[in-house]
């Protein structure tokens, strides 16, 4: 088992701790819209992370996890844009998303190796 792959789920865990109570704070218009959706990315993330950790269809599944990543990096500009987190919040999330993509790209390459 790769480090990079086992590495990714307490990451992506920690970060969506983090996150939580961010998303609890947004305004009521965009809590059950962005918010909400956020955190369901997240849970998606890991969800997708275990059953590629553990499941067949690997490389579906990661590239599944860079697709949810993806729409979590747009729902946080998205958030930037309207106020609902910080510029300090949106650089801690982005650069902790950038760093999840990157491992999971690594993940994804260690896959292709082995097929």
């Amino acid at each position: 088992m790769n480090g990079k792959e086992i590495a990714i789920l307490p990451k992506i865990y920690d970060l969506l701790l983090w996150i939580t109570p961010k998303l609890d704070l947004f305004p009521k218009k965009y809590k059950f819209i962005i918010a909400d959706k956020i955190l369901s990315n997240f849970i998606k993330v890991i969800e997708l992370i275990i059953e590629a950790k553990y499941g067949k269809d690997k490389k579906e599944k990661i590239f599944a996890i860079n697709t949810e990543l993806e729409k979590i990096r747009f729902l946080i500009r998205l958030s930037k844009d309207l106020n609902c987190i910080t510029i300090k919040d949106y650089e801690y999330i982005s650069q902790n998303v950038n760093e999840i993509g990157k491992m999971v790209g690594g993940w994804m390459k260690f896959t292709d190796k082995k097929i």
